[in-house]
């Protein structure tokens, strides 16, 4: 039986999962916890299998809950069950020690599947998030990556657009983030790459292969 810990602060979601799950014969969900601290109390006392955690939540966020549970040595295997779908906060759950990373919008058939297999060891992401993780470590010696080290996935992910002829406000509402997020990534890029304007941080892109020839 897959002892199951569902971390989420929203009632109705954490409602769905329970009934949603509720007809399943090998997962057994024994705590809900509607905080980081709280998810990090119960998985201390109860040793579920598997934790379902949200990255969101008061008091204590997903990701550093999860990087406290495996800095104490918890054998609970948590699986991300999120909104964001960004770079950040994909590779940042992974290194905190998420074995897996699914989107909320996930159908539940894929919920089960990524319990059952966090549950046996293996590690599961969303179509979504799979594609994002394999051209991570898929970028050989001239990707971005290598050819920008200092920068984050986020800033490379601007860069990327600015590189393609982009505005600072096409890529806030591409990204959906504010303008002033868009100006700041922009602003380290620049002192980063050791450039004082847009046209040179597009040539040094564009040299890396980014944004078109």
């Amino acid at each position: 039986m897959i002892q199951l810990l569902i971390a989420d602060d929203h009632p109705a979601y954490r409602r769905g999962l329970e009934l949603m799950l509720a007809h399943t014969s090998d997962i057994d969900i024994v705590g809900e916890a509607d905080t980081g601290t709280r998810a990090v109390e119960l998985a201390t006392k109860l040793t579920p299998t598997v934790i379902l955690m949200d990255l969101r939540m008061p008091d204590l966020d997903g990701i550093e809950a999860t990087r406290r549970l495996n800095r104490a040595g918890s054998t609970a295997a948590v699986v991300v069950l999120t909104m964001f779908e960004d770079d950040d906060s994909v590779f940042a759950a992974m290194r905190a020690g998420a074995r897996g990373y699914l989107l909320k919008g996930a159908e539940q058939d894929e919920i089960e599947r990524a319990i059952r297999a966090a549950a046996a060891g293996e590690a599961i992401f969303g179509p979504q998030i799979a594609q994002r993780v394999i051209a991570h470590f898929a970028n050989g010696p001239g990707s971005t990556a290598a050819a920008f080290p200092a920068l984050t996935e986020r800033e490379r992910e601007v860069l990327e657009m600015v590189a393609a002829g982009k505005g600072n406000a096409t890529i806030a509402h591409d990204l959906m983030i504010s303008l002033k997020t868009v100006r700041n990534h922009v602003s380290n890029i620049f002192t980063k790459l050791q450039v004082s304007e847009r046209s040179q941080a597009i040539v040094k892109a564009r040299e890396a292969g980014l944004g078109g020839a």
